[in-house]
């Protein structure tokens, strides 16, 4: 007899990658403006992948891969983490971390693109009408006089852009690709490998490395936050609740994420929230349900948090 689902391990799944994920955009935008943005992502990843690869052993689970996969964990965790999250760290310097989610929450149109050049797929009627609700919601969110006239805020968007790019090919990549099974030792490799990368980065570019021992409380607090709750709790709850609902309901927390993140912006770090973030808030989402509504096309950011 197959047992039936939690109702209360579901409830809290639902709630970690709702608001944990949503919130990680405020605890990155908390760090980065103390810490290097290479760094911070680097070792946010690599302690995380650490941990993760003791779960798994602690579990049974066998680590060892073949070259093939590790290759192949190594490329999406480059495009996953070290480009398309350590670049959106990078972003959070220079616009507001409500804005960034918001912006980003427009991944599926780009990915929607990516398989139509790359892959030569067809894009439905209904996803038509998501693009041009998602274009017009992002028009209406980069055009205020607000977000552009801060200084470095277009520098921002455009990183972001490329950091979306980046995840999008990967999302492609990852579905093809020959990766380890279990998605712990999966995801603790390209945590691994892109958390690496990154301090590698960092290192070239001349980033100031710190001691955590330096940092202000409220940064200490946020990387625990980030490693823990961030990468580890919510990551795992994501993988629990593909097993035992519907991906479309968890696909729901890309439109959640966005609102819980002007939220906390706006509340702990005051930043403005104008009505025409709001107008453009709901026709971008909108636009992204369009997208997703149609369930031959899930797409969900596990690793842009």
């Amino acid at each position: 007899m197959e047992q039936k689902p939690n109702t209360a391990l579901i409830i809290l799944a639902f709630f970690s990658i709702y608001v944990i994920w949503g919130s990680t955009y405020l605890l990155n935008k908390i760090a980065v403006l103390e810490l290097p943005a290479f760094m911070l992502a680097g070792l946010r990843f690599v302690i995380a992948g650490i941990l993760i690869f003791a779960l798994a052993k602690l579990m049974g689970h066998k680590i060892a891969i073949s070259w093939r996969q590790f290759k192949n964990t190594s490329i999406a965790g480059f495009l996953f983490l070290t480009f398309g999250n350590g670049v959106v760290v990078w972003a959070l310097k220079f616009v507001d971390s409500g804005f960034a989610a918001l912006e980003i929450s427009a991944q599926p149109l780009l990915v929607l693109f990516l398989m139509r050049i790359l892959q030569g797929k067809k894009i439905q009627a209904m996803s038509i009408v998501g693009v041009i609700l998602g274009f017009i919601g992002i028009y209406l969110l980069v055009s205020q006089k607000q977000a552009i006239s801060q200084e470095g805020s277009v520098l921002g968007m455009v990183l972001i852009f490329m950091a979306m790019l980046s995840w999008g090919y990967g999302s492609l990549f990852v579905g093809k690709a020959d990766l380890p099974s279990n998605y712990f030792v999966n995801t603790g490799y390209q945590m691994l490998a892109g958390g690496i990368l990154m301090l590698i980065i960092s290192l070239f570019l001349g980033e100031e490395w710190t001691s955590p021992l330096e940092w202000s409380g409220k940064v200490q607090v946020s990387m625990v936050l980030l490693i823990l709750f961030g990468s580890i709790v919510a990551f795992t709850a994501f993988n629990y609740l593909l097993k035992v609902v519907s991906p479309e309901k968890v696909a729901t927390s890309a439109y959640v994420n966005p609102i819980i993140a002007l939220i906390l912006g706006w509340y702990f770090l005051n930043e403005q929230i104008t009505a025409q973030s709001v107008v453009a808030a709901i026709i971008l989402l909108t636009g992204v349900y369009f997208i997703n509504s149609k369930k031959k096309f899930t797409i969900y950011s596990r690793f842009f948090k």
